[in-house]
């Protein structure tokens, strides 16, 4: 009999926070190219020693594989997975120290930005665990007056919070612990909004709390779960819709931001559970043809599939798909 997937939130990050000190300290001494010698036999380490995360790239690859050109396909392995997971995390501190700023990025949808930049309406930001969000959130930062509101699970994120307030002073993002939003927090991020603010979520991992807010969703060919939450969100705040992924791409980060819904509208309760499983699908094809860009940078090292029944190897067309929900 086949074992229930253990939920994202019950797998530990155990070692993480302190490779990341090492990383940090051998960046410090060494540079990017003693870094690189040094990240070798750290993840063969962590490679060896997390048989589930292991085995979560394998099935992701897997998976994903099918829908990339064949020229593609000899270059996914798990262990190169894990290595430019390492790199990752060395960029997420150094972002926010300064060593990665505005100039070192390509914003791609510069257009959405500034708009975003110009009006200040305030609204929602859908991140992913691919590529790495810190940095378009690092950058964003430094837009004057632009305030960011950060709602992560912090069981995950405090060491890691902790660590990047030591190493930088940075303190103008507030963070707040998604498994604990009550009304007041919901009138405190309408407030927020409401005086321009942004609040950046993440739409690719289902709640803590249990299956009650999920849809079930093609991805990469399987039925996947994930979270309603984020378009719950919007729809009670009634604001705009923002996704933004941070790709390295040719040794450069390059910052997509899209408009996804200007304002997510509810109706009865049958019309509710159809508009949030349509958008929820939306967004995975979305997040879908951004895997296909940078396959090595999905960053879910746990069972995301599970046992779900395949659907199809054809790969959703790389077309801006987008959501006219009224």
């Amino acid at each position: 009999m086949a074992s229930t997937p253990v939920h994202w939130s019950r797998i530990g990050e155990a070692g993480t926070v302190m490779g990341m000190k090492l990383f940090l300290l051998t960046f410090r001494i060494f540079g990017r190219s003693g870094f690189q010698l040094f990240l070798y036999p750290v993840i063969c380490y962590y490679y060896l020693l997390r048989k589930s995360a292991r085995q979560a790239s394998k099935q992701y690859l897997q998976q994903i594989r099918p829908f990339l050109p064949v020229e593609q396909r000899s270059s996914l392995s798990s262990f190169r997975h894990f290595m430019v997971f390492g790199e990752v995390l060395l960029d997420k501190l150094l972002v926010w120290m300064g060593h990665i700023d505005k100039d070192d990025v390509i914003l791609v949808s510069r257009d959405t930005i500034e708009k975003i930049d110009c009006q200040r309406k305030g609204g929602i930001i859908i991140v992913s665990h691919l590529g790495n969000f810190e940095v378009g959130s690092a950058l964003a930062n430094q837009i004057p007056n632009m305030r960011l509101t950060l709602l992560i699970y912090t069981r995950h994120a405090e060491k890691f919070n902790s660590l990047m307030k030591t190493v930088t002073g940075n303190s103008d993002m507030e963070i707040i612990q998604v498994s604990d939003v009550s009304p007041a927090t919901i009138m405190m991020l309408s407030n927020r909004i409401n005086a321009g603010g942004y609040v950046v979520i993440a739409g690719d991992r289902v709640p803590v709390s249990g299956q009650a807010r999920i849809s079930m969703v093609r991805f990469l060919g399987k039925l996947a779960p994930m979270p309603q939450g984020p378009f719950i969100l919007a729809g009670l705040l009634k604001c705009p819709v923002y996704l933004m992924f941070c790709l390295k791409q040719h040794a450069q980060y390059h910052v997509y931001f899209e408009l996804f819904l200007e304002r997510l509208k509810f109706g009865d309760r049958k019309k509710r559970l159809e508009t949030l499983d349509n958008t929820v699908q939306e967004y995975a094809k979305r997040l879908e043809y951004y895997c296909l860009q940078t396959p090595l940078q999905w960053f879910n090292f746990f069972p995301f599939w599970g046992d779900n029944q395949v659907l199809t190897t054809n790969p959703i067309p790389p077309v801006e798909s987008k959501v006219d929900i009224s």
